[in-house]
This record gives structure tokens, C-alpha cells and sequence, in this order.
């Protein structure tokens, strides 16, 4: 919360970006309002070749009721491009259901067309727009799911 590292962290210049330090503040006032959303939380994205955090990668509570979520995902400029965001976002996708989501939103900017390309290439689908952003979801269960995350 402090946007500064421990001595062992090892953070991407840029890291944490705005959208990481509200991940972090939502999920610690979730926690207290309502308790753990476990284990729909955050995670950092990390470079494998050195451990260095270069993004965030999460959901924004617990699943509701009807066992819908929604994600959050960004990387620190300098790591846009390689397709983390796309794997992040794949593995969030397992992740939601494997434990037990029936539905997984997400949205981005109008002119975010990479975050929409991400979602699409993941398997979700545009699902509506308003004035400042497009949204996107995938579905499991029922007859006719929307899409599933790639093998």
C-alpha cells in the first residue's frame, strides 16, 4: 500500500501502477466489510526468468450468489506486448472455475482494443457497452455456455 518495496521484494520500474494500489485497497475493504473473499483474491504477475512483480492480475470479491465474478488485470508499461496479460488472464479464467464461478466479467476502455483482444482471445465475449467502457464475459453451465478458457 505504500508503493514502496521491502528490501527482498522485486518489483518492474512502473510497479505497482494506480490500478495495482486500488486492486490492493478494494480487496482490504472487502475483507473488512464482508470478510475473506477467499479464493477470489489478488495476485501479482511475476516474470519467471527473475521474480520480478510487472502487474496484477485478480478479482474484484468473492463470487455473488448466482456464482459470478469479476476480474481486474494490468501490467507496468515496459511488460505490455509479450503476453503476459493473455496468460494471466487464461489462468484467472481456470482459477474462477475451478472454484466454482458460473460466470467471469471483465471490462476495458473503448480504446483499450489490446485488453479487448486479450479477454476475446481468452474466450469471453463482448457483452454490452456504455458510455466509458466495453464489457466482456464468459460463461460455464447451463446449454449453451458462451465460451470456455482455452486448453
Amino acid at each position: 500500500m505504500a508503493g514502496a518495496p521491502d528490501a527482498a521484494d522485486r518489483w518492474a520500474p512502473g510497479y505497482p501502477t494506480d490500478g495495482d494500489v486500488l486492486a490492493a485497497r478494494r480487496y482490504l475493504a472487502a475483507r473488512a466489510e464482508t470478510g475473506d473473499p477467499h479464493p477470489f483474491g489478488d495476485f501479482e504477475i511475476r516474470l519467471r526468468e527473475d521474480g520480478r512483480a510487472i502487474g496484477g492480475a485478480g478479482f474484484h470479491g468473492a463470487a455473488d450468489e448466482n456464482g459470478c465474478v469479476t476480474i481486474g488485470y494490468g501490467l507496468v508499461p515496459t511488460a505490455r506486448g509479450s503476453g503476459y496479460a493473455s496468460e494471466a488472464l487464461r489462468e484467472l479464467l481456470r482459477f474462477a472455475r475451478a472454484h466454482g464461478a458460473t460466470r467471469v466479467r471483465g471490462d476495458a476502455d473503448h480504446d483499450n482494443l489490446a485488453s479487448h483482444r486479450v479477454m476475446t482471445a481468452a474466450g469471453m465475449r463482448p457483452a454490452g457497452q456504455d458510455e466509458r467502457v466495453r464489457y466482456f464475459e464468459i460463461v460455464w453451465g447451463g446449454d449453451a455456455p458462451l465460451g470456455a478458457p482455452p486448453a
